[in-house]
């Protein structure tokens, strides 16, 4: 079952919920070539997740400087744990045989399900409050 924005993970900027929807998008592609057990588009998903995930760490944390956001520091050691998780994920799955389970399917999609979705909850909505102050447009670049 492939992830899906709801309102309630929204930050109230666009520029970062734009990108939290994204990073969803491409989730749910790293899912189905696990399913599908395609290495190659699995592969490109995962380097885009990766790629992507840098880009948005880094405007998130820009956002969260120009509103004033006290916890910026601890916003960008969170990132990168996170990187660093990802990138123990793709050593793992590069590790696996040309064939993988389903139990690593379930293992993998859960464990980039809960990367995303326990960061917004547990650190990015606790911009909120700041972030509300300013216009959802809001765009310091």
């Amino acid at each position: 079952m492939s992830l899906v924005w709801r309102a309630q993970l929204s930050v109230g900027n666009n520029i970062i919920d734009s990108d939290h929807k994204y990073l969803i998008e491409i989730i749910n592609k790293v899912e189905q070539a696990l399913v599908k057990r395609n290495r190659n588009e699995l592969s490109a998903a995962l380097d885009s997740l990766t790629q992507y995930s840098r880009v948005h760490f880094d405007r998130e944390e820009k956002i969260a400087a120009a509103v004033k956001y006290t916890q910026v520091p601890h916003l960008n050691q969170s990132h990168q744990e996170l990187l660093k998780q990802l990138d123990q994920m793709k050593g793992e799955i590069a590790a696996m045989g040309p064939d993988w389970s389903a139990e690593a399917t379930e293992h993998f999609t859960g464990f980039l399900r809960d990367w995303l979705i326990n960061h917004v909850i547990k650190e990015d909505l606790l911009m909120k409050p700041v972030l509300q102050k300013y216009s959802p447009t809001f765009d310091p670049r």
